[in-house]
């Protein structure tokens, strides 16, 4: 089974064989002597001298005796996607090896904020299918159609987390019903941007209901992403970015063109229909592990950088996040329809599947709403 692999480390990634090869840079302070003899340049100029060099046989005896870092070889066949948080460098050979294989890869900065994606040359084109998602934004009906489940979707499965956490003591009560009363005006909505303030709002008032939702004080008032400003915020906006690029993952596996969208404008730089079905995953997906982190105390302080008008995740924070979003994307349930077990990694492929018997008018397109 395939899978994310998560590189925080500094180093070079490239092709070895019919593999991928991660090799670290070594510590150049651990490395003064070694090279106190050597005419060298800035750092920045030979960055090379802090590699490991195993192709030398002797020097690779040397450095396992030393316990140095050791190079890591990832299994081509084992990877999903590949997600870079760490100072990394690549080479076109390594390029060229993720496009032959399909394989994504994803860049964060150093403060773990989305950056950008390598997206690999698509091999399931379909002329007939982007002439069908093209027709359906360019006819407002039918795009705001399409908007309006997505919308649905997403407010139904908000509406879903705060009944579970209603019945488990909690009074969300007052909240529950602005949801309810949302999600039957959505059907009278007229414009995609008067669909989307309405969302804006129904969501700013379920953010509301978070203070109650996890158990320690939070202090949670509004949505802040540049930068966030508390915990909460920063986990919020690190799980939208990890759940963005799973499902740009899942629509780069299909014939769907990633930046024709129906919600979201499609614009310059960005695969808009992404953030068009993240919205349906969220509550699921990221919402759901938020409060899990919280109230479970699987997360503290200490994991995030508190400074005077920002709050960012740590390296520890974002691998417990990651550990935790990892098994909730490979958690299962008996679907409805299909009568079998899938995954919700496969719930989101699955979603896919049913925009493109829509837009090719083999079936009406029911967006995904948690059932269990």
């Amino acid at each position: 089974m395939k899978k994310n692999f998560y590189i925080f480390s500094s180093g070079i990634l490239k092709r070895k064989d019919n593999t991928i090869c991660f090799e670290p840079f070594q510590n150049p302070q651990n490395e003064k002597d070694e090279y106190s003899d050597q005419k060298k340049e800035p750092h920045d100029m030979r960055e090379e001298e802090f590699l490991i060099d195993f192709d030398d046989e002797e020097n690779k005896t040397q450095n396992q005796s030393e316990n140095k870092l050791k190079r890591k070889y990832i299994p081509i066949e084992s990877i999903d996607s590949i997600y870079c948080f760490g100072e990394l460098r690549f080479n076109s050979k390594f390029f060229n090896f993720l496009s032959q294989n399909q394989i994504p890869l994803h860049l964060f900065n150093y403060y773990g904020f989305y950056s950008g994606t390598f997206y690999p040359r698509e091999t399931l084109v379909s002329g007939k299918l982007l002439i069908a998602q093209v027709e359906f934004y360019l006819n407002p009906k039918k795009r705001l159609n399409i908007a309006k489940e997505i919308i649905r979707g997403s407010l139904s499965n908000i509406l879903k987390n705060l009944q579970y956490y209603n019945n488990r003591n909690k009074d969300l009560s007052y909240f529950i019903e602005y949801i309810v009363k949302s999600i039957e005006k959505v059907e009278n909505v007229n414009s995609v941007e008067e669909l989307m303030g309405l969302e804006g709002t129904a969501r700013k008032t379920y953010y509301d209901s978070w203070n109650l939702i996890i158990d320690k004080p939070i202090n949670f008032e509004r949505r802040e992403k540049q930068p966030p400003t508390n915990p909460v915020n920063a986990l919020i906006s690190f799980g939208n970015s990890l759940l963005y690029t799973t499902v740009l993952g899942e629509i780069y596996r299909n014939q769907l063109n990633p930046t024709i969208s129906y919600l979201h404008t499609p614009g310059e730089r960005r695969f808009s229909l992404a953030l068009d079905l993240a919205e349906i995953f969220k509550p699921l997906i990221v919402d759901r592990l938020i409060f899990t982190l919280f109230n479970k105390n699987m997360i503290n302080n200490d994991d995030f950088d508190l400074q005077l008008n920002s709050c960012l995740l740590k390296e520890s924070g974002r691998k417990i996040f990651i550990n935790e979003y990892d098994q909730k994307l490979a958690t299962t349930i008996k679907h409805r329809k299909l009568n079998r077990s899938v995954s919700y990694r496969t719930l989101i492929r699955y979603e896919c599947y049913k925009l493109i018997k829509h837009l090719l008018d083999s079936e009406e397109y029911q967006s995904f709403k948690i059932w269990w």
